[in-house]
């Protein structure tokens, strides 16, 4: 019986070498989980009633190998594909179709930019649409959308400004010395004594050309301003004349917008200048361009079929400088991809060369009810079992599940001084086990030359 108790002691202590070992030859592998050995106690045959205090054991056995999911250090790399998980949860792993799961975030771009893993394992998540609304529900493949950004017309111009209630008025009409009212001098653009103010923004046409809209504003009377725009120094919707639109802008008592006015005159057809809720709106604009010669014609792009709004209501006028606060406009160019940036929630945002920005996907993260149950199959992968449960799929930080730290990865848990002392007990359990088998062959040596 001292035989086998003794072989059950040596069987234990090798596999709790073999676990150290093993923990302490992955102390630099990613996202390695440590595992530990527990054993369990034999007894040779069941309890029986009065003789529980005379039982003698027969050994030790395995019970289990249970993996340690505690949190591994997470250290910076600079690899924007390098991904880290503060906390719980799997990435969800593509594997000809079958999902498996890992804690190693080290990710790249292969030929086709999908993101996979180093042996072409891609990564899953959820998709974005052209907008960069992210696409929640089905699982697909990342993928980093390299294709230029198409370019957008302008069709939202927003502008703070504060035309100031004292300037000096610069009337359409004056007296003529006789008390008749004659025109006064003409808004000229080349001309600063015509205008008291002009501001310029860049706008841009249906195939992301960029073009300057002039606006000018001429104080014409008490709490009264008339508006002169140009794009490109010429008339919006006719390259070959220089005569601006016009429009009226009449204020309250408390410098609020009171009311506003389009002049229609001479618009060619198609187009039209109109004022609705504070915004006059230009349709019918024509993009153009200067040839050679000095000749302005259509570039052969178009303003956005919606006309483009001129928002005025946040424009004000106080006593104070005439000056523009706040600007935005809604156009841009073609966007050439320049950065890409993964933030906690997983989410990937694309950086363009134009200034704009949009979600182009979004890392999902898997938990399981039990992962001590994850079966591993190596490369620091699990699968599902029974035992584990089925995944929880979702964002990363939606409810348990941890958060995604770019430019990092997640280091191997092991605790290599904890393993090292483990590694002397086991040696010390090797070496005593050996010594009750080694006794138990002396005692039968004593036996045998009794005989």
């Amino acid at each position: 019986m001292s035989f086998n108790v003794g072989l059950s002691g040596l069987y234990a202590a090798e596999k709790q070498l073999d676990v150290t070992g093993n923990n302490i030859a992955n102390v630099n592998t990613t996202g390695f989980k440590s595992s530990r050995a527990e054993f369990a106690d034999v007894y040779a045959g069941a309890n029986r009633l009065g003789v529980g205090k005379n039982q003698v054991g027969a050994g030790v056995r395995l019970a289990a190998i249970s993996q340690q999911f505690t949190q591994g250090d997470v250290n910076t790399t600079g690899n924007v594909l390098d991904m880290g998980i503060q906390g719980q949860g799997f990435f969800v792993l593509s594997d000809n179709g079958s999902r498996v799961y890992t804690r190693a975030g080290a990710f790249q771009a292969d030929k086709d930019n999908f993101v996979v893993t180093s042996d072409g394992l891609r990564l899953q998540g959820y998709a974005a649409d052209s907008s960069g609304k992210i696409q929640k529900g089905v699982l697909t493949d990342l993928k980093i959308d390299t294709s230029a950004l198409q370019p957008k017309a302008t069709t939202l111009i927003d502008q703070g400004i504060n035309l100031n209630s004292s300037a000096a008025d610069i009337p359409l009409l004056v007296d003529d010395g006789t008390g008749n009212m004659v025109p006064n001098k003409a808004f000229d653009p080349s001309d600063e004594s015509t205008y008291t103010k002009s501001f310029p923004t860049k706008v841009y046409d249906s195939q992301g050309n960029e073009h300057t809209m002039e606006q000018y504003y001429r104080k014409t009377g008490t709490n009264e301003w008339t508006s002169y725009t140009l794009i490109d120094g010429r008339n919006p919707f006719d390259p070959s004349s220089t005569t601006p639109l016009s429009g009226t802008i009449s204020f309250n008592s408390d410098g609020s917008v009171a009311s506003m006015t389009a002049n229609n005159t001479g618009l060619p057809p198609g187009a039209s200048f109109t004022v609705k809720d504070s915004t006059f709106t230009m349709t019918g604009w024509v993009p153009a361009v200067e040839d050679s010669s000095g000749n302005w014609a259509s570039n052969g792009a178009a303003g956005n079929a919606d006309g483009m709004k001129l928002s005025m209501s946040s424009t004000t006028s106080y006593n104070t400088e005439t000056a523009r606060m706040s600007q935005s406009q809604d156009g841009y160019a073609t966007g050439i991809l320049s950065n890409l940036s993964i933030d906690s929630t997983g989410v990937m945002f694309a950086s363009f060369s134009n200034q704009q920005s949009r979600a182009i996907g979004q890392v999902a993260l898997a938990s399981f009810a039990n992962e001590q149950g994850l079966q591993q199959i190596g490369g620091t992968r699990w699968t599902e079992t029974y035992t584990s449960g089925i995944p929880g799929i979702d964002a990363p930080k939606t409810g348990t599940l941890g958060g995604v730290e770019s430019n990092a990865l997640e280091g191997s848990n092991v605790n290599l001084t904890q393993e090292l002392v483990e590694l002397i007990k086991a040696q010390s359990n090797y070496q005593a086990n050996a010594k009750t088998i080694s006794t138990e062959s002396t005692v039968m040596q004593t036996i045998i030359q009794m005989a």
